[in-house]
């Protein structure tokens, strides 16, 4: 991805990222996250709702440019049919809501994981 359509990408409103990541994610089968070195996943906490919420991507470059120049985290894909099966039904249960492609801004779209799981596979019957 090119550094311009990376910023485009980036400048969207929340809710067209949104609608990107799912238009990717039903084209590549794949959703991606962001790893420490210990192979643990990004949680980030939003102050104005008091919200844990695991931050999504819908591919390796956005994921990179967010976490920028932390050495620590790196980007991790995961297969679409494991996202639903596993991560969603655990996030739940954990009480973890999804993040999709949060910006620099700090602006991100805030789902539950029943909701986003809906959504996916609502674009996957597209296909």
């Amino acid at each position: 991805m090119s550094n311009d359509r990376l910023q485009s990408v980036l400048e969207l409103s929340c809710e067209e990222r949104f609608d990107y990541f799912l238009d990717v994610v039903g084209e590549e089968r794949e959703v991606w996250i962001l790893i420490n070195s210990e192979e643990h996943f990004l949680k980030l906490h939003s102050d104005d709702d008091d919200i844990e919420y695991l931050p999504v991507w819908p591919d390796s470059e956005l994921a990179a440019a967010y976490a920028g120049n932390d050495t620590d985290l790196k980007p991790r894909g995961i297969p679409l049919p494991q996202f639903l099966k596993k991560w969603l039904p655990g996030l739940k249960q954990d009480g973890i809501e999804v993040g999709v492609i949060p910006a620099p801004d700090m602006s991100v779209w805030i789902t539950e994981p029943s909701e986003l799981e809906q959504d996916l596979r609502d674009e996957l019957s597209r296909f």
